[in-house]
């Protein structure tokens, strides 16, 4: 009887996870269609990025008033990428006086460094 009453609660419950595995469940991702962003929506969002750089003492305040120089779209491991150039010629170390901001195609920010590789 245990045996029966056992196999009985095993059939209920997968049969209950497949039918909340149906249409209509989340993974926790979109499968929205990406929206790119044009040189000044990276420039924005590239901006936006120094401004929270600053704010998280990882650069100088006087990053504050630079505007970017450049905008220009690159291609990184066969992955194109934004890659927005700001210069600040405020800061004395001349390696470190250009900025490069690398955002995705859609705007997100993926990385920064003084290198611009």
């Amino acid at each position: 009887m245990k045996l029966r009453t056992l196999f009985i609660s095993a059939i209920f419950g997968l049969s209950s996870m497949t039918l909340m595995a149906g249409s209509g469940h989340n993974h926790g991702h979109s499968h929205a269609p990406t929206v790119l962003v044009n040189e000044s929506g990276a420039i924005d969002n590239a901006t936006k990025i120094v401004a929270s750089l600053i704010k998280k003492n990882k650069l100088e305040k006087s990053w504050s008033s630079v505007k970017a120089n450049s905008a220009e779209k690159i291609t990184v491991d066969y992955r194109p990428e934004w890659r927005i150039t700001f210069t600040n010629n405020n800061i004395k170390d001349i390696n470190k006086q250009k900025l490069y901001v690398f955002l995705s195609l859609d705007g997100l920010y993926i990385a920064a460094n003084f290198t611009g590789k």
